[in-house]
């Protein structure tokens, strides 16, 4: 098992914020394409949010539609601002104050609800739905479901990371001592698996870790207006899946 390159530490990034900025901008095909980007790495805590508080699951999803069609519409992201804070704050936010003003749902509704501008998969999302936890608040539930999605776009980055190193390997016979999905996985069964040893194994998954760090900062990074934010919402969100 090679030493693998660090995760690049490089220049403070903010593009969810740029992704944001550019969804402001009305009317041409780069704001579309923002939006369509935001929709679908963000759509299923909003669809969480909305469902919580709306009885049928068609509804919630014609309401999760109608949100990012008014976004679009009413040009939401145009006062967005990274000076601000956060960009789960931010979305939060707006789709609270989307649910506070609805005011004419059953007749969007059965108009056939809004014009679809990203593919919701209403199965996928009740199904998910389903298996949460029915104590959680609206608000709870987004950030439990937001930190979820975090966690698994750093485990990917993480994931490409070592590919690009030659190394898909070592994070395929690793990655269960970082998400817990092989309990009786030990160092000893896994040097086996790489055909190395324990001391070896033992180095790599603690470099592993390093680097799952390295990775999730990163990817909080793209989320929030400066770095000094960002071991905060890093505690946000570990109080968030632990909920």
């Amino acid at each position: 098992m090679p030493d693998d390159k660090p995760v690049h530490r490089g220049r403070f990034a903010t593009t969810r914020w740029s992704l944001v900025l550019a969804a402001g901008q009305r009317s041409n095909e780069r704001s579309r394409e923002a939006l369509n980007s935001l929709c679908e790495i963000y759509w299923y805590p909003v669809y969480a949010f909305i469902r919580r508080q709306v009885s049928d699951a068609d509804a919630a999803l014609d309401l999760t539609q109608a949100f990012f069609a008014r976004v679009l519409e009413k040009n939401y992201f145009g006062d967005a601002d990274p000076a601000r804070g956060r960009f789960r704050a931010f979305l939060l936010t707006a789709a609270r104050h989307f649910l506070s003003n609805e005011r004419d749902r059953e007749r969007s509704l059965k108009r056939g609800g809004a014009t679809p501008i990203v593919s919701l998969d209403v199965e996928t999302a009740e199904g998910a739905y389903q298996l949460e936890g029915k104590d959680l608040t609206p608000e709870k539930l987004f950030d439990a479901r937001w930190a979820t999605l975090t966690l698994d776009r750093a485990l990917a980055r993480l994931e490409r990371a070592y590919a690009a190193a030659g190394n898909p390997d070592t994070f395929e016979g690793l990655k269960g001592f970082l998400t817990g999905d092989t309990a009786d996985l030990s160092y000893a069964e896994a040097a086996r698996r790489l055909n190395s040893t324990e001391a070896a194994v033992k180095v790599a998954v603690h470099r592993l870790r390093r680097r799952f760090r390295d990775a999730l900062v990163e990817e909080i990074a793209e989320t929030v207006s400066s770095p000094t934010e960002i071991d905060a919402e890093i505690r946000h969100l570990r109080e968030a899946v632990i909920r």
